[in-house]
C-alpha cells in the first residue's frame, strides 16, 4: 500500500531497520527525522540527509538496438579511397581468375596439338634409296620423297624461309630454310608453262630421283601444287657454284692446282656415270650448274631436268648454253645433245679451270677454246694458264700442260674426234694418280 495515500496517518517510525532510497517528500514533511533516523542509505528526510541529484536521462536506445545501428552507421563511413582499393582488388582478383582459366585452356590445346603431331610425325620413316613416300596436302597438293638425310612435310617446305639463289630458263633456285629444325635445302621452282603434263612429269621425276652418285646433285623430293606448281628439292651446295668460285672470288683467295684438279675429275667421274651406268646425256653442262660442298667436292646440278620440259623449251635451253659458251660447234645445227656434246663443254669447263677465264668473256673476238688454241698454236707457253698456276709451274708444269692437251682434245670441232667420258676419267687420272675417288 503506498504509504503516501494514507492521509489520516498520524505515527511513523521506521528508524533502525537499515532502510535506503529516497524518504517521499510528504512523510518528511509530517513526520520528523526521528521517524527514520538509522537507516544510514535514506536521504530526504531532512536537510542534513539530501539526497544526491539524479543522473541524466539517457536518450540513447538500448545496447540491443543501438548497436547494430551503431555498427551499421560505421560501415556506412568507409571513405573514397577505400572503396577504390577494394574495387581494384576485387577486379584485379577477377582478371587473375580469367588469365588462369585461359592458360589453363592454351596449356591443354598445345598438348593435344603435340600430342596429335607426334602421332603423326614420329612414324615417318626415311625411304630408302630408290625408294619414294609420298605425302598429300589439305590443299590437294603432293609431296614425294625419295631417299635423305632427313623428312619434312610439304608445311614445312612450304613455310619455310626461302632467299632466291639465282634464275635459270628451268625456273627459280631458292635455297630454303625449314622452320622445324633448321635445314637447308636447294628448291628449283620449274616454270609451269613449259613443263610437261603431270602424269608424264611424274613417270620423268621418279627416275631422275633415284639417280645416285657422290659427284651429283641428289634429287631428294619434288612437290606437285594443286594450281600446277612443280618443285624440286636438292641438297644444299654451301660452297655455291664453280662459276662463282673461279670468277666471283676476293684477290686474296687463291685457288691451288690440286684443288682445280680434284674438282675436274669429280665432274668427269659424274658425267662418266650419267653416260655409262643412266644412258643419259646432260646437254647444259657448265660451270655455274657445277655446285660445290663444304669440301669444294663438285656435284652436277640440273641432271635429267630436259626431260621434264617440252621439246621446245629444251631446245631453248641448248640455245641458251650456246651463248654461255659451253656448247659445242653442231649444237647450231642439230639441236641435239649427246656423250660428245657433253665432253665438249666438260673440255671448256677444264679450259676454266687452267686459264682461270670465264667463257661467257670472248678474249679478242675468240670464245674461249679458240683463245686457248691460238696461244698455244706456234709454242706450248705458260703464259696460257692461271697466273696463280703459273707461280707454281716448276713443281706442277708437267701436269698442267698435260691436262691443257686434254682439255683441247675434248673440245676438237670434230665430235668424232674427242674421246668419250671415261677416256678423259682415264687420262686424268693418269696424270694425277693420287686424287681420291670422291
Amino acid at each position: 500500500m503506498p504509504l503516501v495515500n494514507l492521509q489520516n496517518l498520524s505515527s511513523f517510525d521506521v528508524s533502525y531497520n537499515n532502510l535506503s532510497g529516497t524518504v517521499p517528500s510528504v512523510l518528511a514533511k509530517k513526520f520528523n527525522s526521528s521517524s527514520f533516523v538509522g537507516n544510514n542509505q535514506l536521504c530526504g528526510y531532512s536537510s542534513s540527509t539530501p539526497c544526491p541529484s539524479p543522473a541524466p536521462e539517457n536518450n540513447l536506445p538500448p545496447p540491443s538496438q543501438g548497436a547494430p545501428q551503431a555498427q551499421k552507421k560505421h560501415r556506412r563511413k568507409l571513405s573514397t579511397k577505400d572503396i577504390i582499393l577494394i574495387a581494384a582488388g576485387a577486379l584485379l582478383l577477377v582478371l587473375l581468375i580469367i588469365c588462369c582459366v585461359l592458360l589453363c585452356c592454351l596449356i591443354r590445346k598445345r598438348s593435344a596439338s603435340k600430342a596429335k603431331n607426334g602421332a603423326t610425325e614420329d612414324p615417318k620413316p626415311v625411304p630408302a634409296a630408290g625408294t619414294e613416300a609420298e605425302s598429300s596436302t589439305e590443299t590437294g597438293g603432293k609431296l614425294v620423297h625419295f631417299d635423305g638425310p632427313f623428312v619434312f612435310t610439304a608445311d614445312d617446305l612450304l613455310c619455310a624461309s626461302a632467299e632466291i639463289m639465282g634464275k635459270s630458263t628451268y625456273g627459280t633456285a631458292y635455297k630454303a630454310t625449314l622452320e622445324d629444325n633448321y635445314n637447308q635445302v636447294a628448291v628449283i621452282r620449274l616454270r609451269e608453262k613449259i613443263t610437261k603434263a603431270q602424269k608424264e612429269f611424274d613417270l620423268e621425276v621418279s627416275e631422275l630421283g633415284k639417280i645416285r652418285h657422290p659427284n651429283i646433285l641428289a634429287l631428294r623430293a619434288y612437290y606437285l601444287g594443286p594450281k600446277g606448281e612443280k618443285l624440286l628439292v636438292y641438297d644444299y651446295m654451301p660452297n655455291g657454284s664453280l662459276a662463282s668460285f673461279l670468277h666471283a672470288r676476293g684477290p686474296e683467295t687463291t685457288i691451288p692446282w690440286p684443288t682445280r684438279m680434284t674438282i675436274a675429275i669429280g665432274i668427269t667421274r659424274g658425267l662418266c656415270y650419267l653416260h655409262t651406268e643412266q644412258n643419259m646425256v646432260h646437254g647444259n653442262l657448265t660451270s655455274s650448274n657445277i655446285l660445290l660442298d663444304e669440301h669444294n667436292n663438285p656435284k652436277i646440278a640440273d641432271v635429267g631436268l630436259s626431260r621434264l620440259m617440252t621439246t621446245t623449251a629444251s631446245a631453248n635451253v641448248i640455245a641458251t648454253a650456246g651463248t654461255m659458251g659451253y656448247s659445242a660447234p653442231e649444237f647450231s645445227k642439230l639441236k641435239h645433245a649427246s656423250t660428245k656434246t657433253d665432253v665438249f663443254s666438260l673440255g671448256v669447263i677444264i679450259l676454266e679451270l687452267l686459264t682461270g677465264k670465264s667463257p661467257s668473256e670472248a678474249t679478242d673476238g675468240l670464245d674461249l677454246p679458240q683463245w686457248v688454241a691460238s696461244i698455244v698454236k706456234e709454242e706450248w707457253t705458260n703464259e696460257v694458264f692461271d697466273v696463280e698456276l703459273i707461280r707454281d709451274a716448276s713443281n706442277i708444269g708437267d701436269e698442267l700442260l698435260n691436262t691443257l692437251k686434254l682439255a683441247l682434245h675434248c673440245v676438237d670441232p670434230s665430235p668424232a674426234a674427242r674421246p668419250e667420258a671415261h677416256q678423259v676419267l682415264q687420262k686424268l687420272e693418269e696424270i694425277k694418280p693420287e686424287v681420291p675417288a670422291s
